[in-house]
This record gives structure tokens, C-alpha cells and sequence, in this order.
């Protein structure tokens, strides 16, 4: 509708639209948003809440949330009547040395596949991409005869050898590094650099958050894994965390504030290097897509 101020001049004045129904829309997003995240938070939350716990206070009546009287030596207890250290090595040393061999694989990998032409390269590329859709327990039997085959068989080399190169980090890498302009690497051809000292010094730099992305997944995939170490590890002091909770748990099924005590004591290390890299996978996803 018009509305006349002066001769020869109106004011064109529309009907704003409310906002109640957005306001609405986003409380409820909101309210949904908050319990989805309690849902989420509450097992991790009642686990630490355990941990410090006595054995009565867990089973009593009313069940209480978090401890009336909390205390530390459910942890002592773990580390002093079992091989937790020992574990907990054995799965640093395999995760980190699975994370770090795969981000250097993954990376020069891609770096090829991204930069460089070759006869067969998009074949390679559509076959090695086709080894994701492969279910991983199919897998388990082919690479049990290669273990055995190399003689590693209980052995921590077991759970490292077969991760070592990984078809979705290959092809993470691949799509973040075409992204990188070809006149960088050029510029340094022409400075006489090498191709390994290009990757090296020019791309891996502009790759890091996709690195932190990859090195976080390989990390997670590695410390978590159960399955594999199962078939592979025999001895005690061999196991990895994983499958030492499995052990512990079936040594004192009873006592459950012992087994929350050892399960908090697991997720510590992948906790703290989400909490440390979270921000760099959210720009890795972000710089993917708008590539």
C-alpha cells in the first residue's frame, strides 16, 4: 500500500513479516540441539562419575549422579595390579607409529596422483579408491596370511604393518592437494629444487589442516581398534588397551568401579588430541568443500 507525504512523493510501506514463527523455529532447533547433546555427554559423564566411586555408592539406592565422596583409588588399584602402563605403551607406541607412517604415505601419495601424469594413474587411482567399499572383515583372513607370512604374528609390528597405507587418506590428500596452485611448485623447479624437497618444503606446509584431519582419524581408528588385535596378540604383555578392557573387565566383572576407573584412563589420550586438533578438522572440512 502507498502513503502519500507530499505531492510527487510516496513512501512504499510493506507489511513486515513476523518473526514469531523463526523465533519459535529456533528454540526448538535449540531445545532438540540440547537434548541430543545430553544424550551424548550423559555415558561419558556417568563413566568418569563411576571411576570415582566406591563399589557400594555405585549400587545403592537411589543411584546417585555424580560422587558423594569422591576418590582416586579405583585408578591406584588399576595401575597397581595390573599391566595398564604396559598396555597403555603398547598402544601409544602403535597408534602413533600407524598415525605418523600413514600421514607420510597418504601425503606423497597424493602429492603424485594430484601433480604428476603417468600412464594408468586415473586406473590406479578408480582401483585403489574401490578398496573402501571392500568390509573390512572380509579382509581379516588375507591379511592374517600375510602376518604370518612375514613372521609377526604377536607381535605389536602385527597391529602396524597392515595400517600403514591408508585408500581414504590417499585420496583425502589427493583432493586437498590438487587444490594447491601448479605455479608454487613451478617457482621452486626453477630455484632448482627436487620434487622430494618440493613436497617436503612447499606442500606438506599448505596441507596441514587435511593433515590434522587424516592424523586424527588414523589415531582414533588405531587406539580403538579391537578386532584386529584380537586376532593377532596372544600374550598379555602384548595387548593393546582395547583389548586389555576386554581382559581386565573379564578378571573383575564384579567391581564395577574398577572397570570405569580403567575405561576413563583409556579414552584420556584421544580426548586430549581431539581437543587439541578439533578447530584444524573443522577448516580441513571446510577448505574441502569449498574446493
Amino acid at each position: 500500500m502507498a502513503m502519500t507525504v507530499e505531492p510527487g512523493r510516496t513512501i512504499e510501506t510493506e507489511r513486515q513479516p513476523t518473526r514469531q514463527p523463526r523465533r519459535i523455529g529456533r528454540i526448538v532447533l535449540y531445545a532438540v540441539l540440547t537434548v541430543a547433546a545430553v544424550l551424548f555427554v550423559m555415558p561419558f559423564v556417568l563413566m568418569v562419575s563411576n571411576s570415582l566411586k566406591t563399589a557400594q555408592e555405585i549400587i545403592q539406592i537411589p543411584p546417585t549422579l555424580l560422587p558423594e565422596h569422591p576418590t582416586l583409588q579405583n585408578f591406584a588399584f588399576v595401575l597397581q595390579n595390573s599391566p595398564y602402563l604396559v598396555w597403555y605403551r603398547n598402544s601409544l607406541l602403535v597408534a602413533c607409529t600407524v598415525t605418523a607412517v600413514t600421514l607420510f604415505t597418504s601425503s606423497i601419495a597424493g602429492y603424485i596422483f594430484a601433480k604428476f601424469s603417468f600412464p594408468g594413474k586415473n586406473v590406479i587411482f578408480v582401483v585403489m579408491l574401490s578398496t573402501m567399499m571392500i568390509p573390512a572383515p572380509v579382509m581379516l583372513i588375507p591379511n592374517y596370511l600375510v602376518i604370518d607370512f612375514l613372521h609377526l604374528l604377536n607381535t605389536l609390528w602385527a597391529l602396524i604393518v597392515g595400517s600403514m597405507v591408508s585408500a581414504f587418506g590417499i585420496f583425502l590428500m589427493r583432493q586437498f592437494i590438487a587444490a594447491i596452485p601448479d605455479d608454487l611448485m613451478d617457482a621452486a623447479r626453477l630455484d632448482g629444487a627436487g620434487e622430494f624437497t618440493i613436497y617436503w618444503r612447499v606442500v606438506l606446509p599448505l596441507t596441514g589442516p587435511a593433515l590434522a584431519a587424516l592424523g586424527i582419524f588414523t589415531f582414533l581408528g588405531s587406539w580403538n581398534d579391537y578386532l584386529w588385535p584380537l586376532i593377532v596378540i596372544n600374550d598379555q604383555d602384548k595387548m593393546v588397551v582395547p583389548l586389555a578392557l576386554t581382559y581386565f573387565n573379564s578378571q573383575h566383572s564384579q567391581r564395577s568401579d574398577l572397570v570405569m576407573a580403567a575405561a576413563t584412563m583409556a579414552v584420556v589420550p584421544v580426548f586430549i588430541v581431539f581437543l587439541i586438533f578439533q578447530r584444524r578438522i573443522v577448516n580441513a572440512f571446510v577448505l574441502t568443500g569449498i574446493k
